[in-house]
C-alpha cells in the first residue's frame, strides 16, 4: 500500500513578471529582472511591483472605492489555477482552500485606523480574505488561513496536501498572497534589510533583499483523481517539513541547523534520499546572514550530495513576495522539473567563499534528476521545505505509522480565572468578568530584559505555553516538541504601535524594535525561543476557530509522523481598536482576552513516558459556507457537515455524544445556524448543550481551545464531547474528545 500521490494539476500566479503563471516561469527561466523603482515613492524604494490595477472581476463587501490588494491578487491567481478543474468535476463541499499570507489585509488595516469603517475591519485579518476567495469560486469545503510569515505559501501547500491525504477534501487550492503596503516597506527599511539595487542572492557583494508582491496558487488533486479526469500533472508534491529555529525574532540560526531540520524532515517524510534531489529553489533573500545560514543548512541536510545540487533563487527576479514567496517559488520549482531546466539566480557579480554551493548564475542549466526541493525560512524562525517530483518518476511516499493523539497537559488564562478550576467555578457560578483584559504576572516566566521588545500577545502566549508543558510533566529545550499556534485578531497591538507613527509622521518614525512583532507567527517564535522548542511550527489564523484549527492541524501532523509531541497554544489580546471593531460589528458577542495551552502527543509516546492522559482527540471536521450568500434553508449546513465529519473520523455515532460545547453564545443570528445543525444531527435531542462563553465571554481565537480544556474535566453526561467553533465568517470546525476513563 502506498501513501496517496498528490498532483499539482493547475497553476496560478500574479507577480511582477505578469498576471499569469506562464509569465512567472518565462521570466524566471530567462533570469529577467522585474525589480524596479516603485510607483509613488519618488525613487526611494525598489521592488517587484505587480500590475498596479489588479483585475476587478470579483466583488466583495467593501467601502465604495476601496479594494484590498492582497485579496485581489489571491482572486486572480486562484482563478487561473482553478480553471484547470472541469466544472462540476468535484462537489463544492469537497473542495478546500488554504491561503498563506504574511500581512493579510494590511491595506484594509491601514485604512481602518484612519476611517473606522466596519467594512474595513472585516478585511484586516487573514481568514476573511481566504473566505472571500472561497465564496467567489463556490468553495464550501475546508477553508483555512495560516501565517508563518515568509514560509506561509509553502506551509499552505503542505497543509493542502494533508487535507487530501486525510480525506478532508478531494481538491484543494493552496498558496499565498501579499501586497506591498508602505508600512511594510518602512519596516524593512527600519531593519536596514533593503538593498538599493536588485537583490543579488548568494553573491559576494549582496546588500540586502528586494521586496515584491502578488500571489501564487496551485490546484492539488490526488494523482488518481487527476488521471480519472484526464488532467496532466505538472509535478507531484511528495511531502514537506516544518521546524522552528527558536533563535531570534528576525535573524536565522547562524549555523543553519533549524532550517536543516525542516529539510531533513521533508526528505524523510517523502521517502527521498539526499542524492535523489537535483535542484533546490533556495530561500535566497540576498541578505548576508540568510544566504550563509541557508548554505550551511543545505550542507547539513544533504551531506556529500550538497555539492551535486543546482541551487538558485527566484527572489532575484521578482523580489521577496513574503507570504506568497513559498507558493510562487513552488510553481517555479514545478515548472523546472517539468521542463528539465534549472532557472538562474540573477544579479550575480562575485563569489562569496561562505556561499560555496553550485549556484546557477550564468543562465539556465539542464536539470536531469526527477526531484527538487523548495526552501522557505521566515521571521520568528519558522522553516518550511517542500519536496516535488516529476509525476510518477519516483516511489510514492511511505505510509506513516499512525497513532491515536492524546491530550496530556492544559493551561488556561482568562479574566475569569487563571486555572481550569477557577474558570470552571466562575462559569458554574455565572460570574461574568468585570474587565475583559487579563491581569497577568509574567515575572516568573520572563525577565524584564526578555520582554523588553515583546508584545502582550507573545508574553501571554509564552506564559500559557510554559504552564501547559509543566502540567504535562514535560521539560523545555528539545527539538522533538513543536509549537502550533492559533490566533484570531493576531498582533494588532504591535501593528497599531508600528503603523500609526508611520502614517502620521512618515517612514522615519518606523520603529525597528516593534516591526518584527507585526507578523502573526511571532508569538509562536517567542514560545520556541524562550522554551527551547525546535520541532514543527505553524500559525493558524482562522478567526474565532483558530484554537480548534491549531488542534486539528497538530493532530494531523502527529498522526503522520511529523513529531511525537506538539504544544498547541491559542491566544488573543485586545486593543481599543479591536474592541471598537467588535462593538461596531453588530454581533451579539462579548469578547475578552485569553490564552489556552494544550499538549498533544502520540499515545505511544505519552504511555512510554508514563504521562497522565486527560483524553483523546478522536476526530475533527471542517467545512464552510459562503460569506453573505447562504440561503436561509441551508443555514447550518456547514456546521452539520463539520460535526458529521468529526464523528465519522472518530468512528462514532450521534448517539455516542454526551455533550456539545457550542460555538456561539447561544443568542442571536450567530446561534441560529448551529441550532439548526444540532436539531438535524440530534433530532430527538440527547446531548447536553453547553455554552461557557455566554458567561465567561469569548476569548476570540482561544474560545474553542478553552472549551476543549473545560470539556476534558467536565463532570457531565458520559459519552463523547463535541466542541464546535466558528470563524464568525463562514468556516466551522468541530473536535470530538474522548475523555480518559480513570480506574
Amino acid at each position: 500500500m502506498n501513501w496517496d500521490r498528490v498532483a499539482v494539476a493547475g497553476l496560478g500566479a500574479v507577480t511582477a513578471q505578469g498576471p499569469a503563471a506562464a509569465d512567472l516561469w518565462e521570466g524566471a527561466r530567462a533570469g529577467r529582472v522585474r525589480i524596479r523603482p516603485l510607483e509613488g515613492y519618488g525613487g526611494s524604494y525598489i521592488g517587484g511591483e505587480a500590475d498596479s490595477s489588479p483585475a476587478a472581476r470579483w466583488e466583495y463587501q467593501r467601502p465604495s472605492g476601496f479594494r484590498e490588494r492582497a485579496l485581489d491578487f489571491a482572486l486572480m491567481a486562484t482563478a487561473e489555477a482553478f480553471a484547470a478543474l472541469p466544472a462540476g468535476a468535484v462537489a463544492s463541499e469537497r473542495i478546500g482552500l488554504v491561503l498563506g499570507t504574511c500581512n493579510g489585509g494590511l491595506l484594509s488595516g491601514r485604512a481602518w485606523l484612519r476611517d473606522r469603517d466596519p467594512e474595513l475591519a472585516r478585511l484586516v485579518t487573514p481568514q476573511p480574505i481566504a473566505e472571500r476567495v472561497a465564496t467567489a469560486f463556490g468553495i464550501t469545503g475546508p477553508v483555512l488561513a495560516l501565517n508563518t510569515a515568509c514560509a506561509s505559501g509553502a506551509n499552505a501547500i503542505g497543509l493542502g496536501v494533508d487535507l487530501l491525504r486525510l480525506g478532508r477534501a478531494d481538491a484543494v487550492l493552496a498558496g499565498g498572497a501579499d501586497a506591498l503596503p508602505d508600512v511594510v516597506l518602512a519596516g524593512f527599511n527600519a531593519l536596514e534589510s533593503l538593498s538599493p539595487t536588485p537583490a543579488a542572492p548568494y553573491s559576494g557583494n549582496r546588500e540586502g533583499l528586494s521586496l515584491g508582491e502578488g500571489s501564487g496558487m496551485v490546484l492539488l488533486l490526488r494523482a488518481a483523481t487527476a488521471d480519472r479526469l484526464g488532467l496532466p500533472a505538472v509535478a507531484e508534491i511528495l511531502g514537506y517539513g516544518l521546524s522552528a529555529d527558536g533563535f531570534h525574532p528576525t535573524a536565522p540560526r547562524p549555523d543553519g541547523s533549524g532550517a536543516a531540520r525542516a529539510i531533513k524532515s521533508a526528505l524523510r517524510l517523502s521517502g527521498v534520499r539526499p542524492e535523489q534531489v537535483g535542484y533546490v529553489n533556495g530561500h535566497g533573500t540576498g541578505t548576508p546572514k540568510n544566504d550563509v545560514a541557508e548554505t550551511l543548512a543545505i550542507r547539513a541536510a544533504y551531506g556529500e550530495a550538497a555539492d551535486r545540487l543546482l541551487v538558485s533563487s527566484t527572489k532575484s527576479v521578482i523580489g521577496h513576495l513574503l507570504g506568497a514567496a513559498g507558493a510562487v517559488e513552488a510553481i517555479v520549482t514545478a515548472r523546472a522539473l517539468a521542463d528539465r531546466v534549472a532557472p538562474p539566480t540573477a544579479n550575480f557579480r562575485e563569489r562569496d567563499p561562505e556561499c560555496d554551493l553550485n549556484y546557477v548564475f550564468d543562465g539556465a542549466l539542464p536539470l536531469t534528476t526527477d526531484v527538487a526541493v523548495s526552501n522557505n525560512f521566515a521571521f520568528a524562525g519558522a522553516n518550511a521545505a517542500l519536496v516535488l517530483a516529476r509525476p510518477g518518476r519516483v516511489a510514492a511516499p511511505p505510509v506513516p505509522v499512525t497513532d491515536e493523539v492524546v491530550i496530556t497537559g492544559t493551561a488556561v488564562l482568562t479574566p475569569s480565572g487563571q486555572s481550569t478550576d477557577e474558570v470552571r467555578a466562575a462559569w458554574r457560578d455565572g460570574r461574568t468578568p468585570d474587565d475583559p483584559m487579563l491581569d497577568l504576572d509574567v515575572d516568573p516566566y520572563l525577565s524584564r530584559k526578555e520582554r523588553r521588545r515583546m508584545d502582550r500577545l507573545s508574553m501571554v502566549s509564552v506564559v500559557v505555553a510554559a504552564r501547559a508543558l509543566a502540567d504535562a510533566g514535560l521539560t523545555t529545550g528539545t527539538e522533538s516538541v513543536g509549537v502550533i499556534f492559533g490566533t484570531g485578531t493576531g498582533p494588532m497591538e504591535a501593528m497599531e504601535r508600528f503603523s500609526l507613527p508611520v502614517l502620521t509622521e512618515g517612514h522615519a518614525a518606523a520603529d525597528p524594535g516593534v516591526f518584527p512583532n507585526t507578523v502573526y507567527n511571532q508569538a509562536a517564535g517567542q514560545i520556541a525561543l524562550h522554551l527551547g522548542l525546535y520541532g514543527p511550527t505553524s500559525t493558524l489564523t482562522v478567526g474565532h476557530a483558530s484554537g480548534p484549527a491549531a488542534c486539528m492541524y497538530a493532530t494531523d501532523l502527529l498522526r503522520m509522523g511529523h513529531a511525537e509531541t506538539l504544544l498547541c497554544v491559542a491566544t488573543d489580546v485586545l486593543t481599543p481598536s479591536v474592541r471598537y471593531a467588535y462593538a461596531s460589528s453588530g454581533l451579539d458577542l462579548t469578547v475578552v482576552e485569553g490564552g489556552v495551552g494544550l499538549v498533544l502527543e502520540r499515545r505511544s509516546s505519552a504511555e512510554h513516558r508514563g504521562a497522565r492522559i486527560l483524553g483523546t482527540l478522536a476526530g475533527s471536521g471542517i467545512s464552510s459556507g459562503r460569506v453573505g450568500r447562504e440561503p436561509g434553508s441551508r443555514l447550518g449546513d456547514a456546521t452539520f457537515r463539520a460535526m458529521s465529519a468529526a464523528l465519522a473520523e472518530a468512528g462514532a455515532q450521534p448517539s455516542d455524544v454526551g455533550s456539545v460545547w457550542l460555538a456561539t453564545t447561544g443568542r442571536g443570528a450567530l446561534a441560529r445556524p448551529e441550532s439548526r445543525a444540532l436539531r438535524r444531527l440530534f433530532p430527538g435531542g440527547g446531548p447536553e448543550l453547553l455554552s461557557p462563553r455566554r458567561v465567561l465571554g469569548d476569548p476570540v481565537g482561544a474560545g474553542g481551545a478553552l472549551c476543549t480544556a473545560l470539556a476534558l474535566q467536565h463532570p457531565g453526561r458520559p459519552g463523547l464531547a463535541v466542541v464546535n467553533s466558528t470563524s464568525i465568517g463562514s468556516t466551522e470546525i468541530s473536535l470530538v474528545l474522548r475523555r480518559e476513563v480513570r480506574g
